[in-house]
């Protein structure tokens, strides 16, 4: 499995009332593939995996099947709490045709690196497909250390891991240590520059909701032409939003509210989730407007 390219996690769109429009869905896939980006990620953190049923989520996944599949690829989110709803989530996407999975660590029960080890391996040996790792102990509770990742060098299905701990010792690490093991890819958005520049060459990112022309403009200068001074102007120009969204502590309600800049509306993230303020709005938009003057 190449995952080349920029990947972009999925919103979830919502009614006023919570219910999942997957007509707008539907749009939301429809701009994206014409807007270039490589992969599409359902059931990621920007799609609110977290907040859906797995009746929920298995219906996201069979809708994005049946919309995307043979367009593009598409990658399956599992996170669960148990290793049980992790398999059974990963055997759905199996049978709706999904190209890959994404596997994160189970959030909140913060299993030891052992027990961690044997929940990969059981998705691995249960599941024989493509599988991208997700470190975010900021999000989950358990990192992925070293001895984790060097312990499934033997396992050709994991292929892949996004990388969001923000450590830049981290990534040179997974750079220069387990290059040979994994294709490592860009989970923080603010530093993807450092990323491209020690040869990653995927980023999955999630503003790439509403702005996908820039990602795809920094991923062909970085990566296809190899030419980072052009990068670095391109990086320049969407760092003030990069920083909002990493550092802003609202990051699925501005990549919905940046939706619908866009001209593609797709609700409220789901409570406790709260909408923006006035006041965030405002300092979004202003970020956003100064960004996309530059669209050709």
């Amino acid at each position: 499995m190449n995952f080349d390219g920029i990947w972009t996690p999925v919103v979830t769109p919502f009614a006023e009332d919570g219910a999942i429009q997957l007509e707008t869905l539907g749009k939301v896939i429809d701009t994206l593939v014409d807007q270039g980006v490589h992969g599409l990620i359902i059931g990621g953190t920007t799609g609110e995996y977290y907040a859906l049923s797995k009746d929920e989520r298995k219906q996201v996944l069979d809708f994005v099947a049946g919309h995307a599949k043979g367009r593009i690829p598409i990658m399956a989110g599992i996170n669960a709490t148990t290793t049980e709803e992790s398999l059974e989530l990963g055997h759905h996407a199996k049978a709706a045709d999904f190209d890959a999975i994404l596997v994160a660590a189970p959030y909140y029960c913060q299993p030891t690196q052992d027990e961690l080890l044997t929940h990969v391996q059981r998705i691995d040996d249960a599941l024989d497909m493509p599988i991208m790792l997700y470190n975010f102990p900021d999000r989950t509770g358990t990192p992925m250390s070293f001895e984790f990742i060097e312990a499934l060098r033997d396992r050709p299905n994991i292929q892949a891991i996004k990388e969001s701990t923000g450590s830049i010792e981290r990534m040179h690490a997974l750079a220069n240590e387990f290059s040979d093991q994994l294709q490592l890819s860009c989970g923080m958005d603010d530093q993807v520059l450092e990323f491209f520049v020690w040869g990653a060459r995927s980023w999955v990112g999630g503003a790439s909701n509403f702005l996908a022309p820039e990602h795809v403009a920094l991923y062909q200068a970085c990566v296809v032409d190899q030419d980072f001074v052009a990068g670095r102007e391109l990086a320049a120009r969407l760092l003030p939003m990069l920083n909002l969204l990493e550092q802003g502590g609202k990051f699925c309600q501005y990549i919905k509210h940046g939706c619908e800049l866009a001209g593609l509306p797709v609700g409220p993230a789901r409570a406790p989730l709260m909408p923006l303020s006035e006041a965030e709005k405002t300092s979004f938009q202003r970020t956003y407007d100064a960004l996309v003057q530059h669209r050709g």
